[in-house]
């Protein structure tokens, strides 16, 4: 249950634990470098964390009232409990707080777990990247859900 997690702002503290997952569970990585630009700069970054050890991660960026998900990890350990999916939540809270009526993401073509996590969100696809993925080379699904004006109901 994602409920035994903690989800909070990244750290400095967390740059390696995060980067550790990336290099475990992508097959392009991000570096450190990049993740410490992000807790060093104003975009959103949560992780979640369970008995002190980072679990799960998420980064967005916002342009404006757009936002989208540009990372999202979770540990092989962690997986399949509710935690992509209570980070996903989280970020986009955090999103709609800043004012983002509208978030974006890029998710790999055969990637089918997470399509179907995104679409129980209420994400749904407008377009594709051919070959926008590297190793291995392949398509993006760019998919887009609306944030409802606060007072509003959402899906999410």
């Amino acid at each position: 249950m994602a409920g035994r997690y903690a989800i909070r702002p990244a750290s400095a503290a967390d740059v390696r634990d995060v980067s550790a997952i990336e290099r475990a569970v992508f097959s392009d990585p991000w570096s450190a470098h990049d993740f410490a630009e992000c807790v060093s700069s104003d975009v959103p970054f949560l992780v979640a964390e369970e008995h002190g050890t980072v679990a799960g991660y998420v980064v967005a960026h916002q342009a404006a009232d757009e936002g989208e998900i540009l990372n999202l990890g979770v540990a092989t350990a962690h997986r399949r409990q509710g935690l992509g999916r209570a980070l996903v939540e989280g970020v986009v809270a955090m999103l709609a707080g800043r004012g983002v009526r509208v978030v974006y993401l890029e998710v790999r073509e055969s990637n089918a777990g997470a399509r179907r996590l995104y679409q129980s969100l209420g994400f749904g696809e407008v377009a594709r990247r051919a070959r926008y993925y590297r190793r291995p080379v392949e398509d993006a699904v760019v998919l887009r859900a609306a944030i409802p004006a606060p007072g509003v109901s959402a899906k999410l």
